[in-house]
């Protein structure tokens, strides 16, 4: 349920663009993007770092797609936030006394130092790699196209091409450090 809650802005924006066009479907994702966040305040629910960063950047560079209508600044919105949290990775991997992954998943999981700082850098590696590929289906992948048949592949990839390389990437990771879990029982 949690995953789905997760990616309700992503599903708004396809199902929208899947009727209309990517400009509506970007302000139907803005929208849902602030439901989203507004929802889980009012619920007295925490606010994961992941929707601030995904409402900043969706409300910044999906507010410029519709205020200059250019597809452009949305076809950004993934890298942005791919390599936002790229960063938080690197610099965790070097600073502070637990990584990124470790502070989002150490209280589910235990793992020896070592494990955590190879998952933190291997998302961290995984996220600079997703940017640099977002920016090439977006404006390389399919330049010779007509332009709305390029933009209907970015959304494709966007929506089911990110999500299944997540899901296996995360699959592959788990596989490596599988031996080492040992969840936590909760209080």
């Amino acid at each position: 349920m949690k995953l789905l809650f997760d990616l309700f802005p992503l599903l708004v924006f396809f199902g929208v663009f899947s009727v209309y066009d990517i400009f509506v479907a970007t302000g139907a994702a803005i929208g849902a993007s602030l439901l989203q966040v507004g929802w889980l305040k009012f619920a007295g629910r925490k606010v994961e770092t992941m929707h601030w960063i995904t409402l900043g950047a969706i409300v910044v560079l999906g507010g410029a797609t519709v205020l200059f209508k250019d597809d452009a600044f949305i076809r950004w919105k993934p890298t942005v936030v791919y390599w936002c949290f790229a960063a938080t990775m690197f610099v965790t991997q070097f600073v502070g006394r637990k990584t990124a992954i470790e502070y989002v998943m150490g209280s589910q999981l235990e793992l020896p130092r070592n494990r955590w700082r190879f998952m933190n850098l291997s998302f961290g590696v995984f996220t600079l790699a997703m940017g640099f590929l977002n920016l090439y289906v977006a404006f390389y992948y399919g330049a010779d196209l007509d332009p709305e048949i390029q933009q209907k592949h970015w959304v494709y990839f966007k929506v089911f091409g990110t999500l299944i390389l997540t899901f296996v990437f995360i699959f592959v990771i788990m596989l490596f450090v599988s031996k080492d879990i040992k969840v936590k029982e909760s209080q």
